[in-house]
């Protein structure tokens, strides 16, 4: 069957595709607009090919709707707070706007990892550059349902700027929903907008939200979330599931179809987006989700790297999250799952090598479950041999395997498109991460509706 275009195959993203490396472009619409526009184009389909689902599956996804979030962003702003939220809402059909004072469309924040390390406070290093979809001039609050403010350092300047506080106010004076993160809690003390809430957040912003005259509740874990009307907040990314769960519920949205069990094939230097956005965005919508490596067990972790595209021939690495697991790899029951989902970064390469990893993944394969590959989780896929007279992409780089394992390359442009063959949905890099989750979402029956 001939590869049929779709809409989202008009519209543009972040990256060009160089021969084997993205490199970095500034300035271009949401993505959500891919996501709906698959969406759309793929109820209209009968038949399970390229880029499609059928009618069957694609009404049991995501709903597309007019909910419109904002994410008000910083430099040096959580990496996860930021990402996570970003793309798993655009997953579920929302559309998401991300701004900066003081920078446009197209511009970058840069991120910071924040983790604990066994030291008396938690470490920081340099996360992702984080692409801005808006420009904070240009927004009114008016124009958007909901919004999101995440953590890290970013909200300790941004609690200065009168212009954020305003634009706060104006949130919480329509009685819009607003979730906040962490330290992001410190510009909703700023604004005056606590008092007499009920609240949580990080540990240490306890003294400003109390002096701020919010009803401050003590986080017992970093996952603890709290809600009080409008108000959805959090202590740390670690609570993300519950925290994006809330925050879609006050946005009038509702889940359908979420009793799934996922399973998720982890190792060390996989990169740190696509195991944690996919992770976190499935388990917020009420999946079960167990990931796993290799000779590790549960409480285990895996270290992550942080790929980004900075103006090199390739891209560059840097540290990220440790990665905690939450299952025994050797205890799997493959036949307990729904589906499978591989991150990519550079844990497929030495896991492609193990024969445990290969036999699961072409378990799954073969009957006709679900697998999710992106980026270079498709060398395990290659290596296996279930790639043999199937449609696929990846990252570039991986066209190779791709090939040679008998698979019709598909070519990822632009870098965020997905693609649907059968049981198989593969991306070739994290920003495809929407597009990513919601054809994954088609194929298990999973549906967000808003009211």
């Amino acid at each position: 069957m001939m590869e049929q275009e779709a809409p989202w195959m008009t519209l543009s993203w972040s990256w060009h595709i160089a021969p084997l490396a993205p490199i970095p472009r500034r300035g271009e619409a949401s993505r959500v607009q891919s996501v709906q526009a698959w969406l759309a184009w793929s109820s209209a389909k009968s038949g399970a090919c390229v880029g499609e689902v059928s009618t069957a599956t694609a009404t049991a996804t995501a709903a597309m709707t007019a909910k419109k979030v904002l994410l008000l962003c910083g430099d040096y702003m959580e990496d996860y707070e930021a990402m996570v939220p970003f793309q798993a809402l655009q997953a579920y059909g929302v559309s998401v706007d991300a701004v900066c004072p003081g920078k446009k469309a197209g511009d970058a924040c840069r991120t910071a990892v924040h983790q604990p390390t066994g030291h008396q406070t938690y470490s920081e290093s340099k996360g992702h550059n984080f692409a801005l979809s808006a420009t904070f001039d240009d927004v009114s609050a008016a124009a958007y349902d909901g919004l999101v403010i995440p953590g890290g350092r970013a909200p300790e300047y941004l609690a200065l700027d009168e212009k954020v506080l305003a634009l706060v106010r104006k949130f919480s004076d329509a009685k819009k929903p607003i979730a906040s993160v962490c330290h992001g809690q410190l510009i909703l003390a700023a604004a005056g907008v606590v008092r007499d809430r009920t609240c949580t957040a990080y540990p240490a912003v306890k003294p400003v939200l109390v002096a701020a005259g919010a009803k401050w509740v003590e986080a017992d874990t970093m996952k603890k979330c709290v809600v009080d009307g409008n108000l959805v907040t959090a202590a740390a990314y670690d609570g993300h599931a519950e925290f994006i769960s809330l925050f879609v519920k006050a946005l009038g949205g509702s889940v359908a179809g979420a009793d799934k069990r996922i399973l998720f094939l982890c190792g060390d230097y996989m990169e740190d987006y696509e195991v944690m956005v996919p992770f976190q965005a499935l388990q917020a919508l009420g999946c079960h989700v167990d990931a796993v490596c290799p000779d590790k067990g549960p409480g285990d972790k895996c270290p992550t790297a942080i790929h980004d595209f900075e103006g090199d021939q390739t891209y560059s690495e840097k540290p990220g999250h440790d990665f905690a697991l939450n299952a025994s790899f050797d205890g799997v029951d493959a036949s307990s799952y729904d589906a499978l989902v591989i991150p990519g970064g550079r844990a497929p390469e030495y896991l492609a090598l193990n024969e445990k990893v290969l036999s699961l993944a072409k378990g799954f394969m073969d009957n006709g479950k679900p697998v999710a590959s992106i980026c270079h989780g498709q060398q395990i896929l290659a290596a296996a041999g279930v790639l043999q007279g199937r449609r696929c992409t990846a990252y570039p780089a991986v066209k190779l395997n791709v090939v040679l394992g008998g698979g019709t390359w598909l070519e990822p442009d632009p870098i965020h498109r997905c693609f649907t063959d059968g049981n198989l949905v593969t991306g070739a890099a994290w920003p495809a991460h929407p597009e990513f989750v919601a054809q994954l979402m088609a194929l298990l029956g999973i549906k967000v509706s808003f009211a």
